[in-house]
């Protein structure tokens, strides 16, 4: 008897949900559910990603432009543009991380803590793990 009760139930439940569903303006129902991101924060998200990226490849390509690092380059025999292509291949962590080992050795080498035969080991360590990452794709 109750499963009688519950047949003749659950078809008119569901009627009453549907027509209480579609009286709902869909603007109210947007409005309820927030947007995980909005357009404008996904631009400027965007925008601040790419800024950073390209003042990453400017830090990094000012440190392999440097007087120690051409002579470095050539000495291993490396080819600078080979180089520097390579580095437009990066992802924007690898170049994050490079650039940020570039800047410590600049700096480090600026401050007198690292002389020449050490700026020019990092310089070609920079270098082979630039040919390494962009090879290994």
């Amino acid at each position: 008897m109750m499963r009688i009760a519950l047949g003749k139930f659950a078809p008119a439940f569901t009627g009453a949900v549907l027509v209480a569903s579609l009286g709902v303006p869909r603007s109210l129902i947007a409005q309820a559910v927030p947007h995980v991101v909005s357009s404008t924060d996904l631009e400027k998200a965007t925008a601040d990603a790419s800024t950073t990226r390209q003042q990453n490849l400017d830090s990094l390509n000012r440190f392999l432009s440097s007087d120690q690092a051409r002579r470095a380059m050539q000495s291993a025999r490396i080819n600078p543009q080979q180089v520097k292509n390579a580095v437009t291949g990066l992802t924007d962590e690898e170049l994050a991380q490079l650039a940020s080992r570039a800047n410590k050795a600049q700096s480090g080498f600026a401050a007198g803590s690292l002389g020449d035969r050490d700026l020019i080991i990092i310089i070609l360590a920079i270098v082979a793990l630039i040919l390494i990452i962009v090879a290994v794709r």
